[in-house]
């Protein structure tokens, strides 16, 4: 028997893997409602991105904070949402997705080429192709026990969202 469908979708992974692209596609289809965890960051965290400088634990603590807030809001109020946020490591997962019901991790999978090519070329971007490495230096991927769903982002985003919908179990909004 296939587990109920998440009321929230936590996208995770590196800058550049299609988190916000993904999320909005897939709050389109779903009829949803999208944050882009960039959208939490207090402008401290920016500039520093924005220099170059790879944020601390400290740095990220009170924007973990605001997204756990905001997705803890979506539950209370029985509804439905998607946040991108890249959760790097298991600690702060944990932070973010705890061990709320309803809330499933959706991990945006992609080689360090790929992911390169796309921040190449991305445009007005506070986050600079330099911090790549750092992202994959620091990142933990999801243990079996976080259950997250582990998907390639080599193909078209399109492509992403339908394997998405498919293996939660999602069903699109009638209206998109």
């Amino acid at each position: 028997m296939r587990p109920a469908p998440p009321s929230v979708l936590v996208l995770m992974g590196v800058s550049g893997c299609g988190k916000s692209t993904t999320g909005a596609l897939l709050a389109g289809r779903l009829g949803w409602p999208f944050r882009d965890a960039d959208s939490f960051h207090p402008p401290q965290n920016i500039d520093k991105m924005s220099r170059g400088t790879p944020l601390t634990d400290a740095d990220r603590a009170p924007w973990l904070a605001a997204i756990a807030a905001w997705i803890d809001e979506r539950l209370a109020a029985g509804a439905q949402g998607i946040v991108s946020c890249s959760a790097l490591k298991r600690a702060y997962r944990d932070a973010i997705l705890g061990r709320r019901a309803g809330v499933r991790l959706v991990y945006l999978k992609g080689e360090k080429e790929l992911i390169a090519e796309r921040m190449a070329a991305r445009l007005d971007h506070f986050m600079p192709p330099a911090l790549l490495d750092s992202q994959f230096a620091t990142l933990e991927e999801p243990a079996a026990d976080e259950r997250a769903l582990v998907v390639p982002v080599s193909p078209q985003p399109g492509e992403v969202v339908a394997f998405i919908l498919k293996e939660l179990g999602l069903a699109e909004s009638r209206s998109s």
